[in-house]
C-alpha cells in the first residue's frame, strides 16, 4: 500500500489517465471500460483511505490536505463513481443517437470524478472554492449531454443559479481572507488551519457576514432550500448515471466547505447563529421536498426532491452538532450516496423500459421486471429511513442529536416531516407496482450492467442497517473532534 500522499496523488491521476486516453484514442468501447477501471482504482485506494490518517497531512508546500474528513468525503464521492461508471456502460449503449460521441461523455465523466476528487483534499479555501466551480462547468456539459430542449435548458439553469451561489460564496471566502489581514499582514498563506487560527482575533460581524455568505453559496451547490431551484431540472434531465453523480457525490463535496467554515467560527466562539443557520436551512428544506415530494410526477424529479430532503437531513445533523449530529450526519452521506445512486439507477431503468419520464406510464414494474423492480422498491423503503435499512439508523441518530440539545423543536420538525415523505414517498410507489396494467407493455431490454450496481448500492445499506461496525462509530467521533463543531446552544 502507498503511502498517504503517494495514494492521493494515485487517486487524482486515474480519473486524469481516463481523460486523457479517451481523448487521444475516441472508441467508445475502450473510453467506458477505461472510465470503469480508473473509478476501480479509485474506490480501491479511497476504501481504507479514513481509517489510515491518524493526523491531518499537509504536502505539496501546503496546498493539499489529507484528514478523516477529507478522506471520508472521498470515500463517499469513489463509492458513487464506481457505481455510476458501472451503470454508464449498460445505460449509455442504448442511446445510438449518441454512439458518436460516447468517448466524449466519458472523458466528461472522468473529469466531474476527478474536481470531485480534488476539492476534499484542498487546504485553501480559494482552490477549494475553484474546484467546486470547476465540478459545475464540467457536469452542466454532462447534463445536456443528450442535446434536447429540455436537457439543454436545464444545463443552462444549472449554470446560472449555480454561479450566482458560487459567486456569493467567493465574496464570503475574499472577506474571511480580509478579516486575517488586520492580523497577519496583508499577504499570508490562506489555509483551513490559519482561518483557524486568526479567527478568534477578527471582528465577530465580520465573521458572521463571511459565513451567511458562504453557507448561502455553497448552500446553493448543495441543493438547500431556498437555494435548490436548479437541482430538479438537472438531475431529471441529465443521464441517470450522471444524476447519480450530482446527487449522490457532488452535493457532499459542496457540504464540506461549509462544516469546514462552520468550525472555524467555532473556533472563534460564535458557533450559536452558524449552528442556527443550518438548522434553519435543513428544516426549510425538509419542508419544501415535502411539499414536492408528495405531488411530483416525474420519476427523476421525484428523486431529486428527495436530494433537497436528504442535504436538509445532513444540514440539520451539523446543525445539532456534537458527537451524535456530527457521526449521524457523516453516516447519512454514505447512505444517501448509496441508496441515492439505487434510486436513480432504477429511475433510469424504469424511463428506458417505459420509454417515459412520468410515473403515470409506469405500472405492474414488478410484473415486468421482478428483480430490477424489487431492488428499486426495497431502495424506495430505505431512502424513507424505514428500518432495517442504515438511512434509518443515520436519520435516528440525528435525531437523537436534536432532542439531546435545546433545539428539539427541529428534531420534531424533522421527525414529523419524514413521516410526511415517507408516506407521500411511497404512495408513488404502491401507484406504479399495482396500478393498471399499462397500454403499451414495457421493453424488456435491462442488461447486467444496469442491475448489479442497484445489488452493490443495496447490499452495503442492509448491512450497514443490520450491524453498524464499531470501527465506522470510532471514526466518526474523531471526526466530530478534529472539525470542532459542538452542540448547537
Amino acid at each position: 500500500m502507498p503511502d498517504l500522499s503517494a495514494t492521493v496523488y494515485l487517486i487524482l491521476a486515474a480519473p486524469t489517465l481516463a481523460i486523457l486516453l479517451s481523448l487521444l484514442i475516441a472508441r467508445p468501447r475502450f473510453a467506458e471500460y477505461l472510465n470503469l477501471a480508473a473509478a476501480a482504482l479509485v474506490f480501491a485506494l479511497a476504501a481504507p483511505l479514513p481509517w489510515r490518517v491518524h493526523e491531518p497531512l499537509v504536502w505539496l508546500h501546503g496546498y493539499l490536505l489529507l484528514d478523516r474528513f477529507a478522506a471520508w468525503v472521498t470515500l463517499c464521492t469513489a463509492t458513487v463513481y464506481l457505481l455510476a461508471s458501472l451503470y454508464s456502460i449498460g445505460y449509455m449503449r442504448q442511446m445510438a443517437e449518441a454512439a458518436g460521441r460516447l468517448h466524449r461523455y466519458y472523458a466528461l465523466f472522468a473529469a466531474f470524478g476527478l474536481t470531485m476528487l480534488l476539492a476534499p483534499v484542498q487546504n485553501n479555501p480559494g482552490l477549494y472554492w475553484i474546484c467546486i466551480d470547476l465540478t459545475t462547468i464540467v457536469s452542466a456539459f454532462l447534463v445536456g449531454f443528450q442535446r434536447e430542449p429540455e436537457c439543454i435548458e436545464a444545463a443552462w439553469k444549472y449554470i446560472v443559479l449555480v454561479s450566482a451561489g458560487l459567486a456569493l460564496a467567493l465574496l464570503g471566502t475574499v472577506l474571511f481572507y480580509w478579516g486575517g489581514t488586520f492580523t497577519l499582514g496583508p499577504v499570508y498563506a490562506m489555509t483551513w488551519a490559519s482561518l483557524d487560527a486568526v479567527a478568534p482575533h477578527v471582528a465577530p460581524a465580520l465573521l458572521i457576514l463571511s459565513f451567511l455568505l458562504v453557507a448561502i453559496g455553497f448552500g446553493t451547490k448543495v441543493g438547500l432550500a431556498p437555494m435548490h431551484t436548479w437541482l430538479p431540472d438537472a438531475h431529471s434531465e441529465g443521464p441517470a448515471p450522471v444524476s447519480a453523480m450530482l446527487s449522490g457525490a457532488l452535493l457532499n463535496c459542496a457540504m464540506l466547505g461549509v462544516v469546514r467554515y462552520l468550525g472555524v467560527l467555532e473556533r472563534a466562539g460564535l458557533g450559536a447563529l452558524p449552528h442556527i443557520v443550518l438548522i434553519v436551512l435543513g428544516a426549510f428544506s425538509l419542508l419544501v421536498a415535502a411539499l414536492f415530494i408528495t405531488r411530483q410526477t416525474g420519476a427523476k424529479r421525484l428523486m431529486a426532491y428527495s436530494s433537497v430532503e436528504h442535504m436538509g437531513v445532513v444540514a440539520l445533523g451539523f446543525g445539532f452538532g456534537g458527537p451524535l449530529g456530527v457521526a449521524g450526519a457523516l453516516f447519512h452521506m454514505l447512505n444517501h450516496s448509496l441508496n441515492k445512486s439505487l434510486m436513480f439507477f432504477g429511475a433510469g431503468n424504469m424511463m428506458h423500459a417505459y420509454r417515459s419520464k412520468d410515473m403515470e406510464a409506469m405500472r405492474r414494474i414488478g410484473d415486468f421486471s421482478p428483480v430490477t423492480g424489487s431492488l428499486w422498491l426495497a431502495g424506495a423503503i430505505a431512502i424513507t429511513g424505514a428500518p432495517p435499512f442504515a438511512l434509518f439508523i443515520s436519520e435516528f441518530t440525528i435525531l437523537r442529536a436534536g432532542f439531546a440539545g435545546q433545539q428539539w423543536w427541529a428534531a420534531l420538525w424533522m421527525g414529523l416531516l419524514l413521516i410526511v415523505i415517507f408516506i407521500g414517498f411511497l404512495a408513488h410507489f404502491r401507484r406504479m407496482y399495482y396500478g393498471a396494467v399499462p397500454d403499451t407493455p414495457p421493453a424488456r431490454a435491462l442488461s447486467t450492467w444496469q442491475t448489479a450496481p442497484m445489488w452493490l448500492s443495496l447490499l452495503p445499506l442492509l448491512l450497514l442497517g443490520l450491524w453498524l461496525p464499531h470501527g465506522l462509530w470510532a471514526l466518526f467521533q474523531h471526526i466530530a473532534a478534529s472539525l470542532g463543531v459542538g452542540a448547537a446552544p
